[in-house]
C-alpha cells in the first residue's frame, strides 16, 4: 500500500510539472497573452497544491494573494538603471554578480552580467525573478527570500520548488505598481543568497519612486 500511494504521489507531480512546463511553452510564444496565461498557471498550481497536499494556498501563506487583472510594463530605462544599481552594489562589496529583470509574464526584459561573474549567474539571477513574478501573487511574497523561508516552513511549499525556473533561494524583489507584482529583480553570484538580495533591494529601490503608485 505505501509503495502505491507513493506511486501515485509522483504521478501526480509529474502531471503537474507537464502542465505548468506547457503553459511556459505558451507564455514564451504568445507573451501578448500573458494575462490569462499568468490566470492559467496560478490555476494550475492551485490545483496541483490541493490536489497533492489536501491544502489551498492560504494555508501556505498567511497573507492574502495579490493576484490581480491590473498590467504593467516597467520601462526599459528603469529596468535597466535598477540593473545597473544592483550591479553597482554587489561590486562595492567585491561580489561579481548577474542582474536580471522579467516583466509581469516573466520574460526577461534586462540581463547585465557583472565584470568577473561566471557563467552560472544568468540563470540563478532569472529563476530567482521568474519565482517572484509567477509564484509571489499566488502565494503573497514579493521577495525570494520570503519564498525561501516558506520553504523551510510549510511541510508543502518544496513540492513548488521543484517546477522548472522555480529557486528557493533569497536574491530578488519584485517591482511592485498600485500593491500588484509588476515585475522583479534578481541577482545571483554573491557568496549568499541573502547579499544577492540586498543587491536587489537597492535596484529596486533605485527606481521605486518613478513607478505608478
Amino acid at each position: 500500500m505505501r509503495w502505491k500511494k507513493k506511486k501515485i504521489v509522483n504521478e501526480s507531480i509529474a502531471g503537474c510539472r507537464s502542465q505548468f512546463a506547457r503553459s511556459h511553452m505558451v507564455r514564451t510564444w504568445a507573451t501578448e497573452k500573458g494575462k490569462a496565461v499568468r490566470k492559467k498557471v496560478g490555476l494550475i498550481l492551485v490545483t496541483c497544491c490541493a490536489a497533492l497536499t489536501g491544502v489551498v494556498p492560504s494555508a501556505l501563506s498567511q497573507s492574502a494573494p495579490q493576484t490581480t487583472d491590473y498590467h504593467y510594463a516597467l520601462p526599459l530605462n528603469l529596468a535597466l538603471e535598477a540593473a545597473t544599481e544592483a550591479v553597482r552594489v554587489c561590486a562595492q562589496s567585491g561580489y561579481h554578480v548577474t542582474a536580471t529583470v522579467v516583466d509581469m509574464d516573466g520574460v526577461p526584459q534586462v540581463a547585465l552580467r557583472g565584470d568577473g561573474a561566471t557563467i552560472h549567474t544568468a540563470e540563478s539571477s532569472f529563476d530567482k525573478a521568474y519565482t517572484v513574478v509567477t509564484l509571489g501573487p499566488i502565494f503573497a511574497f514579493d521577495t525570494a527570500g520570503k519564498f525561501f523561508e516558506l520553504v523551510k516552513t510549510s511541510p508543502y511549499a518544496p513540492r513548488l520548488a521543484t517546477m522548472h525556473n522555480v529557486m528557493a533561494l533569497p536574491g530578488a524583489v519584485a517591482f511592485k505598481s498600485k500593491n500588484a507584482i509588476v515585475g522583479a529583480l534578481g541577482v545571483g553570484g554573491a557568496p549568499g543568497g541573502d547579499k544577492d538580495e540586498v543587491c536587489a533591494q537597492a535596484g529596486v529601490a533605485k527606481v521605486a519612486d518613478r513607478i505608478p503608485h
